[in-house]
């Protein structure tokens, strides 16, 4: 329930604010005084986009601020989803700046504008004479059976049912896409595995082999050079170098006690001799293993080239990438040898769940066909109170796929004529039967569920007299359980509010402003009199006023 609305600096409204009453209230002025867009700021509150042109002085922000009681409209699931703060009487606000940036919070949250018309269109309702397009849409009729059938537990149960269908079969579907991609490649993909498996590849093997091609090749000079090294260090008679360091070894030693200095230098040399010593019998142990091997050449040019070949192949740059692929086909091999298995339990689980989602559509759909007589009988009887008295409307269901909504789709079908056959709504109906098509279903779903703020715009246009009063009487009876708000030009609707509201033009200063102000028992006499008859109105006017506000 809309508890607050303030406006400020938009369009025509310097400043204007409202605390509408919880059951019927009216709105009438003047063509042109600002209705209008007093419906535009409200619209802004639900999400409509907005520029600087709805400033009215555009050097100051606009600012639309709304306040609802919404305790009973179970939406804290919604709030928690959207990450916004709950509270049961929640502000709503809007601000746009001069320089055109627009802002939009919910209980100081700041939100987008998804958010907002999320919220927003759970809170106030807006019809008009040019807003009929929802009553032609399938699925708004469905939902209105529904909320006849009271299926909201029904309903919800068969969706969480449904999303957990829709999860297994997409899981499903994806495995036997993958399936049917990995079994067209089974063969080609077990060949290539099999042929890098066989191959049995090291990590670190295609460095190793290159450095023992590089010595293999080599092997005939490293020979040369290794015995050229050993001639000059011990195999030289008397001249080798082994035994000149000797000799010069032995001679240090003689004169190593005459002073620290010697004694030191002795030392360094016999440290000498032994490390050529060792490196002389490395040198001759790496010369005998040296040798020239033409087949293990040929042996290790054969296994390198195909460690390249095989890199060429699978567009790889080391041994090590090779690895992973032969790793990733052994999967892909292995998953589809596996699948079967797979896909039979994915195909049960979806058979249990598709019988039980089923059964549960199947339940709503018999609680639609139950409730769509009582539906059409009760749209009937306040179509002919609303003066269509040879109205028809049918409520024709048809079975189809399973969806968020059940098997079921739902079409209304009307004549407003006699002996003309129904067909779907929006082929059919003209703006005014739209309208009063819409205010019975409305009229029907207050009295099934919590409906929001709901707004109607001059939907009254194009009746009169008894039909005028009628729907006057519609507007009263739906407020006894919900806000209404009725912008309204028939004197007989406009007597029928709890709270009456007039808005006008204020030509007081420089420039015309619209403004709003509630009206007394006196004032609205004299509103509802000059509905009637003008703006003077006659003393019989005015007497008819008072008998439709049933004053004295």
């Amino acid at each position: 329930m809309l508890t607050n609305l303030l406006i400020k600096n938009y369009a025509l409204i310097e400043q204007l604010m409202i605390k509408p009453h919880q059951s019927l209230n009216i709105i009438t002025g003047e063509t042109g005084a600002g209705k209008s867009i007093l419906l535009g700021a409200i619209g802004m509150l639900m999400g409509k986009r907005a520029d600087t042109k709805t400033l009215m002085h555009t050097d100051s922000k606009c600012v639309i601020e709304g306040s609802f009681l919404i305790w009973s409209y179970n939406l804290k699931e919604l709030f928690e989803k959207l990450d916004i703060d709950y509270e049961d009487e929640t502000t709503i606000r809007r601000e746009i700046t001069p320089s055109g940036k627009s802002r939009a919070f919910i209980n100081d949250t700041p939100v987008n504008l998804d958010a907002l018309r999320e919220v927003g269109r759970r809170l106030i309702d807006i019809h008009s004479q040019h807003d009929n397009l929802l009553l032609g849409d399938n699925l708004f009729q469905l939902q209105m059976v529904d909320v006849c059938a009271e299926n909201q537990g029904l309903l919800k149960e068969y969706q969480v049912k449904y999303q957990e269908y829709r999860t297994i079969k997409k899981q499903y579907d994806q495995l036997l896409a993958e399936y049917n991609t990995h079994k067209n490649e089974l063969d080609y993909n077990k060949f290539l595995y099999d042929e890098l498996a066989k191959a049995n590849l090291q990590a670190d093997e295609q460095e190793k082999l290159e450095s023992e091609l590089k010595l293999l090749e080599s092997s005939e000079e490293v020979k040369l050079k290794l015995n050229e090294a050993l001639g000059f260090l011990s195999r030289a008679e008397d001249t080798s170098i082994i035994d000149q360091l000797r000799t010069i070894t032995n001679g240090l030693e003689g004169i190593s006690e005459l002073s620290k200095t010697f004694g030191d230098i002795y030392e360094r040399m016999n440290s000498t001799l032994i490390e050529i010593q060792d490196l002389t019998n490395e040198i001759e142990r790496e010369e005998e293993v040296v040798e020239l091997n033409e087949e293990r050449i040929e042996e290790v040019k054969e296994r390198v080239s195909f460690i390249y070949q095989m890199q060429q192949k699978h567009h790889a740059a080391s041994v090590a990438e090779l690895l992973e692929i032969q790793a990733s086909l052994e999967n892909k091999v292995n998953k589809v040898l596996n699948f079967d298995e797979e896909i039979q339990s994915l195909k049960e689980q979806l058979e249990a769940v598709n019988k039980e989602l089923m059964q549960l559509g199947e339940s709503l759909s018999l609680t639609r066909q139950g409730v769509a007589p009582d539906i059409e009988e009760d749209i009937m009887r306040l179509l002919i109170d609303l003066g269509m008295p040879n109205a028809t409307i049918k409520i024709e269901q048809s079975r189809t796929e399973p969806g968020n909504y059940g098997i079921d789709e739902i079409s209304f079908l009307f004549s407003a004529n006699k002996g003309i056959p129904p067909q779907e709504i929006a082929k059919v109906a003209s703006g005014g039967e739209f309208s009063r098509l819409m205010l019975a279903i409305k009229y029907i779903l207050a009295t099934k569920t919590s409906l929001p703020t709901v707004i109607f715009d001059e939907i009254d246009t194009g009746i009169s007299g008894e039909i005028a009063l009628k729907m006057g009487n519609m507007f009263k009876e739906m407020a006894h359980r919900h806000q209404i708000i009725a912008i309204s030009h028939l004197h007989q609707i406009a007597a029928k509010g709890n709270h009456h509201y007039f808005v006008y033009k204020d030509h007081s200063a420089e420039r015309s402003v619209s403004r709003i102000r509630q009206l007394n028992d006196d004032e609205r006499i004299q509103e509802i009199a000059q509905m009637i008859s003008g703006s003077t109105p006659s003393e019989s006017a005015i007497l008819s006023a008072k008998e439709l506000l049933e004053l004295p």
